[in-house]
């Protein structure tokens, strides 16, 4: 039986050149970002002996005289519009419970997403009798932030057709913080596999469908066997993520496309071995910064 050992090795330094552009103002709680009263206080500081002192371990980030600290490694705090992936974790009278990564768990109403079939029509009570039999505890969906309560809980909405139940995939968890915003999280990647890249962090691989389904009102989770050949593409881009996040570089399609292209010459299994996770990502890292200019 062949066993593979491993002797620990020095993490090598990365080229100073790649860093020149992505260099950031790091902080953890108690530094002084700046004696300057001028600024305004954001999120993640405090003022402290006319000084603005960060609160939370993060990159330091300003916008005009705003000065705020992103943390890097925190819960999701939702914001009106983000696009989520959350797992049901309790049905309730006219809604159910989400986790979505948060401090709270997110409520989903009855009222907030589309009937089978896109029907449009007031709630009966037939429709709460059945709400088991639309979501049940355990069920993945996408779903859309539409609004923040003032304890930070979110409210969700499934009222497009883009949203709803998840079939068969993977489920990868990142921190909030790794997951680029863009104007759409849905992305169809040409190597045969779609990525939801929620604001959440919750990240989830699926083949791509061949027909799009639009009238079943997105409740009806494909369930038929997936090819061998999109569980290869899945695993691997699985693998990518894993990559990127281990290297602390920003979730977005570009990236995720570059790191599995430069995947290839190497098998799914080896893809997580430190040194080839620190190759391709490095090989990402550079194509995107060719391609910044």
């Amino acid at each position: 039986m062949a066993m593979a050992m491993r002797l620990p090795v020095a993490r090598k330094p990365l080229s100073e050149t790649l860093g020149r552009d992505t260099k950031k103002h790091l902080v953890v709680p108690g530094d002084t970002i700046t004696t300057d009263t001028g600024f305004m206080r954001g999120h993640g500081t405090y003022m402290g002996e006319e000084k603005l002192i960060a609160s939370v371990a993060g990159s330091v980030e300003r916008v005009n005289k705003l000065i705020c600290v992103k943390a890097l490694k925190t819960r999701y705090s939702g914001e009106v519009g983000d696009i989520v992936v959350g797992r049901i974790t309790e049905v309730q009278q006219k809604r159910w419970k989400v986790d979505t990564n948060s401090r709270l768990d997110s409520v989903l109403l009855l009222s907030s997403m589309n009937l089978p079939g896109g029907e449009l029509r007031r709630r009966s009570a037939e429709d709460e009798l059945a709400m088991r039999g639309f979501l049940q505890e355990g069920d993945l969906i996408s779903a859309e932030v539409q609004a923040v309560f003032s304890d930070g809980a979110v409210s969700l909405h499934t009222r497009s057709l883009k949203y709803g139940k998840l079939g068969q995939g993977v489920l990868v968890q990142v921190s909030p913080s790794l997951v680029k915003r863009q104007k759409t999280h849905f992305h169809d990647l040409p190597c045969g596999a779609s990525v939801i890249l929620g604001n959440n962090g919750f990240i989830w691989i699926y083949p791509t469908p061949e027909h799009k389904e639009e009238d079943t009102g997105g409740f009806t989770a494909n369930l038929e066997p997936v090819l061998l050949a999109d569980r290869e593409v899945m695993s691997r881009l699985r693998n990518c993520v894993v990559s990127l996040v281990t290297q602390r570089m920003m979730l977005y399609d570009t990236s995720i496309l570059y790191c599995y292209e430069a995947s290839l010459p190497h098998q799914i299994k080896d893809i997580l071995k430190p040194e080839v996770m620190e190759e391709i990502v490095l090989e990402t890292r550079q194509r995107l910064l060719e391609q910044e200019g």
